[in-house]
């Protein structure tokens, strides 16, 4: 019996409102993440990163996203999907993250899951650039995206307008051929292409 008491001990001398100022100090900061993103098989040459900065709870996330060995001169599907759970590679990455119950759609649209981010577009040597700023991904709070993952597609998103029958669900974006656990990182890492 004392030993369960010296370990409940401790948590007696803190007062709640230490408690509850230590948690607001924690959400008043600025918050990172970094995503590695790697090919999906043996037949996938598809890889990069994905930075994420949110500067507070309230204010939009910072996404910034460089891939190579994509397709030439193609929009390719890019979500943030359920888990980061990768055990099988991309395919138990889950479906999109969607803690909201919506429709597929674009990045900027009212009507869309919280992981749809809508296309990278692959220049002529297979390297896309993506930099978005957006107020539904978070980094804090219970629908924070931290320990999810990022998911390229092979094929375009139709963003929810192609009439297929995984347009509202998928895009139709086709396979994964890239994924990565979105983890937190010390600082927001620069992926803007040199010039």
């Amino acid at each position: 019996m004392l030993k369960s008491i010296s370990f409940v001990f401790p948590l007696l001398l803190f007062k709640k409102n230490d408690i509850l100022n230590s948690s607001e100090s924690q959400v008043s900061a600025a918050r990172h993440a970094i995503c590695i993103l790697y090919p999906s098989s043996l037949d996938s040459n598809v890889q990069g990163l994905v930075s994420f900065s949110q500067q507070n709870i309230s204010s939009p996330t910072q996404i910034v996203a460089t891939i190579k060995g994509l397709n030439p001169n193609q929009l390719h599907g890019f979500h943030i999907h359920e888990f980061g759970d990768l055990t099988k590679g991309c395919d138990t990455a889950g479906p999109h993250y969607n803690p909201y119950n919506k429709k597929q759609g674009g990045p900027l649209d009212s009507e869309r899951h919280v992981g749809d981010l809508g296309n990278i577009k692959s220049d002529g040597q297979g390297n896309g650039y993506l930099a978005i700023s957006d107020n539904l991904i978070k980094l804090f709070g219970e629908n924070s995206v931290l320990g999810r993952s990022c998911v390229v597609h092979r094929d375009e998103d139709d963003l929810g307008r192609g009439g297929q029958a995984d347009s509202m669900t998928t895009g139709h974006a086709g396979p994964r051929v890239a994924c990565g656990t979105i983890g937190l990182s010390s600082s927001f890492k620069n992926l803007a292409p040199s010039q």
